[in-house]
């Protein structure tokens, strides 16, 4: 597969683990760093805040905070802009859009879609990690029209209908 790459230390066999290669390009001149995986077994690469001053979010209000980068993520798979779970936790701020979706042949500025949930204002600054970026497969599907469905034990039950 096109823009994969085997993972270091791999022996070269079958079942190796490969890596994709995502391209990553400045949309304008910055001092902010590239975004990177902040521990060896991270999943999300931090996606920092690129702008110039502090951005105060209210409770409620939403914010598109720019990133400074624009990527090139290979055919078949996708990044998937996440909230950070501390930042979640300690100050409501969340993604309007969870996961926001990056496709393989989107060639803008990542923005991330913030809302603050929480009581008081919060401030992002310049360089914050706001985000993760999780480069996951994707598997397209062939959609087929029926006239019928296969019944299934769960059917039409939806919004809580198997429990807490």
């Amino acid at each position: 597969m096109r823009g994969l790459r085997p993972r270091a230390g791999a022996d070269n066999s079958e079942a190796e683990t490969m890596n994709p290669v995502v391209k990553v390009r400045r949309v304008r001149a910055s001092s902010m760093a590239l975004p990177r995986y902040q521990s060896a077994q991270a999943a999300g690469i931090d996606l920092v805040a690129d702008i110039e001053v502090s951005l105060e979010i209210v409770p409620m209000a939403r914010a598109a905070v720019t990133t400074g980068i624009a990527v090139e993520i290979p055919s078949g798979f996708e990044g998937q802009v996440r909230p950070r779970s501390g930042r979640a936790l300690q100050e409501g701020l969340a993604l309007i859009n969870s996961p926001g979706t990056i496709d393989a042949d989107y060639r803008g500025e990542i923005k991330v879609l913030l809302v603050n949930l929480g009581e008081a204002p919060i401030t992002i600054k310049p360089g914050d990690r706001i985000a993760q970026l999780v480069i996951a497969p994707v598997a397209r599907a062939e959609l087929v029209e029926v006239d019928e469905l296969e019944s299934s034990s769960r059917g039409g039950g939806g919004f809580g209908h198997t429990g807490r």
